[in-house]
């Protein structure tokens, strides 16, 4: 579908893997469609970074049961861990499952 509908991610997609460089042929490090925006400083939280998918609603199936475990985030050294999530893994993770439910395939 992404070869008539998007292009633009269609070129990222070699031989069945996500995100190789369309110049080089090689594997990307990092989605080349995640953007890491700056959210200003409130009365209540710093300012930050925090990072969004440019090709949400066209995104592949791996991207959106992505992430299962905080574990496997950290593993990953994802960009999406916070400071908070690595002080209390265990409270990300419930946060995380509530967040993913309705996303990740059911399991038998």
């Amino acid at each position: 579908m992404w070869q008539l509908f998007r292009p633009d991610i269609a070129e990222y997609v070699k031989n069945g893997l996500i995100w190789m460089d369309p110049q080089s042929k090689k594997q990307l490090t990092l989605c080349p469609f995640l953007r890491k925006i700056p959210v200003p400083a409130t009365d209540t939280h710093a300012a930050k970074e925090i990072y969004t998918c440019d090709i949400y609603y066209d995104r592949p199936d791996d991207c959106k049961y992505y992430p299962v475990t905080i574990k496997q985030m950290l593993n990953d050294e994802c960009e999406m861990l916070e400071d908070a999530d690595l002080k209390d893994p265990q409270k990300a993770q419930q946060s995380l499952d509530l967040l993913m439910e309705d996303s990740r395939p059911a399991f038998d």
